[in-house]
C-alpha cells in the first residue's frame, strides 16, 4: 500500500480528497477509520457509514489495519489524539505525514502547562529531525506548533476539501437572491448553535440592516443549545418577517440554500479550527463575511477580492462589511465569482491529492511512478514547491499580526 490515511471517521469534508487520492494512486490507498461517527453529527445529516472501496474499520479488522499502517510507504495521520495507531511506525523511523488543526483553540496561554508541554514533546517536538511532517489544517496551526518547537521547516498548508460543484457561474449569480421576482438580498448563516459559533451575531447583523432600511431576508440553518435564545433575540428585535430558522438540514440541502444566497455570514471565533462551511459557501458563489480568527479564513479569503474579513470581536466591522455587500449586489457578485474560482481552481480535493503526491515525491517518500500523472493547479503547480494553496510552505504568523496582514497593513514591532 502506497498511502494510508488514519483518522477518527470519514465524512463529506474528506471524501473528495480521498476519492482523488484513491484514483491518483490507482487503488493503492486506504482510509482507516478508528471511531464511530458521533450521534450529534448523524442528527445533523452526516452518514453513519460510507460504502467506499478504500475505507477500513479498525474495530472490525484491527490486525489487518495495523499491518497496513506499518507497511505503507506513507501514513497520513490526524483527526484523533490517540497515538497508539502510529507508535510502532514512528519507533521504526518510517515516514508519517500528520495533519492537525490548531493546538490552542481557546488560547495560546495554555502552552505554559508543564503537563501539556510534556505531551507535545512526546507526540511532536522530539520528531524535529525525523521523517515526520505536518499538514496545517488552518492558518494558526504553524504558530501553535512553533511555540512547542515542533516541525521546523516541515509545515505545509492544508485544510478540508468539500465536494466541488461546477456551475455556469453567470447563471449561478443571476439566480441569487430571495424570492423569484424582484429578488432582495439573501443572507445565510449555517452552523451548530453553540457559543463559539455565535448565532446571535447573525441576528445582530439583521437588526443593523433593518435599522439602515435595507430590504433583505436571512436564513439560519442549524440547531443546538443557543437556538431558543437566538430565536428570542429575533423576536425582541421584531425581525420575524425577515429572519427564519430552518433547523438542521442535510449537507446537500445546505448547498442548495447556498446557491441562492448572496452573502454568507461566518461568525465563529478562534475555536473554529478550519470551518469547511467556508469552502462550501465560496464554491456556491457566496460573498463571504468571516471572522479573521477562523482557521480557514487566512488561507481561503483575500480581503476585498473573494470575500471580506472582519476583526474578531469587532461587530461594527461585521455590520459595515455586510451592509456594503447588501447595498452593492454587483460587488457581492464579484466577490462570489472570485470565491468560486478559489475553490474550483485551487482549494479542492483533486488539487490537494495531486499536490500531496508532488510533496511526497519532493520529500523522497514516494517515487514518480507511484502516482498517476495529473498536474495540480494554482500558483506554483508542478514539480516546484507551490507558493500558495495546499502543500505550499505554511508560514509561522503570530495571532497578533494576522489581522493586519489580512488587511494588507504594515506591521511594526508591536504586531
Amino acid at each position: 500500500m502506497k498511502l494510508v490515511f488514519v483518522s477518527n471517521y470519514i465524512n463529506h469534508h474528506q471524501i473528495p480528497f480521498c476519492n482523488a487520492m484513491y484514483e491518483t494512486l490507482e487503488g493503492s490507498f486506504a482510509f482507516i477509520q478508528t471511531e464511530a461517527v458521533e450521534q450529534e453529527r448523524i442528527r445533523m445529516g452526516w452518514k453513519e457509514t460510507q460504502d467506499l472501496p478504500y475505507v477500513r474499520l479498525f474495530d472490525q479488522e484491527p490486525e489487518a489495519c495495523r499491518r497496513l499502517i506499518q507497511e505503507a510507504s506513507v501514513v497520513l495521520f490526524g483527526g484523533t489524539d490517540e497515538e497508539r495507531y502510529i507508535e510502532e511506525r514512528l519507533e521504526a523511523g518510517k515516514p508519517v505525514v500528520r495533519y492537525s488543526e490548531r493546538l490552542y483553540k481557546t488560547g495560546q496561554w495554555k502552552a505554559v502547562s508543564p503537563r501539556g508541554l510534556l505531551k507535545k514533546y512526546h507526540d511532536h517536538t522530539r520528531y524535529g529531525k525525523a521523517r515526520v511532517y505536518l499538514l496545517c489544517a488552518g492558518a494558526y496551526v504553524p504558530s501553535d506548533f512553533h511555540i512547542v518547537r515542533a516541525y521546523p521547516g516541515k509545515m505545509y498548508r492544508w485544510g478540508y476539501f468539500t465536494e466541488v460543484r461546477h456551475y455556469d457561474v453567470d447563471q449561478l449569480l443571476e439566480n441569487k437572491g430571495w424570492q423569484e421576482e424582484e429578488r432582495s438580498v439573501y443572507l445565510l448563516w449555517a452552523a451548530r448553535m453553540i457559543h463559539w459559533k455565535h448565532p446571535e451575531l447573525a441576528v445582530e447583523t439583521a437588526r443593523h440592516l433593518r435599522e439602515k432600511g435595507i430590504e433583505f431576508h436571512m436564513d439560519l440553518i442549524g440547531d443546538g443549545p443557543l437556538r431558543e435564545q437566538t430565536e428570542a433575540l429575533t423576536r425582541k428585535y421584531g425581525l420575524e418577517s425577515c429572519v427564519r430558522f430552518l433547523g438542521f438540514q442535510a449537507p446537500e440541502k445546505v448547498r442548495d440554500y447556498m446557491e441562492k444566497a448572496d452573502i454568507f455570514l461566518f461568525t465563529s471565533d478562534r475555536q473554529e479550527g478550519w470551518g469547511a462551511v467556508a469552502n462550501e459557501a465560496m464554491n456556491s458563489g457566496c460573498a463571504l463575511v468571516a471572522d479573521h480568527m477562523i482557521g480557514a479564513v487566512p488561507y481561503l479569503v483575500k480581503d476585498g477580492v473573494n470575500g471580506y474579513v472582519y476583526e474578531d470581536g469587532n461587530t461594527e466591522e461585521l455590520f459595515a462589511l455586510t451592509e456594503r455587500l447588501a447595498i452593492d449586489r454587483e460587488l457581492a457578485g464579484k466577490l462570489g465569482r472570485n470565491a468560486y474560482e478559489t475553490i474550483t481552481k485551487v482549494w479542492n480535493g483533486e488539487n490537494a491529492a495531486a499536490r500531496l503526491g508532488e510533496l511526497c515525491i519532493r520529500l523522497g517518500l514516494l517515487e514518480e511512478g507511484d502516482f498517476r500523472k495529473k498536474a495540480s493547479t494554482g500558483s506554483g503547480a508542478g514539480t516546484e514547491t507551490p507558493q500558495d494553496g495546499p502543500c505550499s510552505a505554511a508560514p509561522v504568523i503570530s495571532e497578533r499580526r494576522m489581522y493586519r496582514l489580512l488587511k494588507g497593513r504594515k506591521c511594526g514591532r508591536d504586531c
